[in-house]
């Protein structure tokens, strides 16, 4: 399992429109990917128009080769891709300790 972690700036102002488009889009598009196990966002308290998404995958590739490489990425961007301020920064990363809620 991997974790992808997206931080986005959105335009200030956006903020609700972004909410329903990222949820909807996460929920109706790349939840049906291939690999994808699970979603959570952080919004900015001192700065509300930063957002951190982080996504549970089986694998790199499910998300770099199997939903980057898809029509659903080009779906995806299209729903939250013009509320960005900025370019995305993503990152992927592997838990190597910590502990779960039951």
């Amino acid at each position: 399992m991997i974790a992808e972690i997206a931080e986005f700036f959105i335009r200030p102002g956006t903020q609700g429109e972004f909410d329903q488009a990222l949820r909807r889009g996460v929920e109706t598009i790349i939840a049906n990917s291939p690999g994808f196990r699970r979603y959570e966002v952080q919004q900015g308290i001192e700065s509300p128009e930063r957002y951190v998404l982080v996504i549970e995958w089986d694998s790199l590739e499910d998300h770099t080769v199997e939903f980057r490489g898809s029509a659903a990425f080009a779906q995806w961007r299209a729903l939250v891709g013009p509320y960005f301020a900025k370019p995305p920064q993503v990152e992927h990363f592997r838990r190597v300790g910590g502990t779960r809620a039951a």
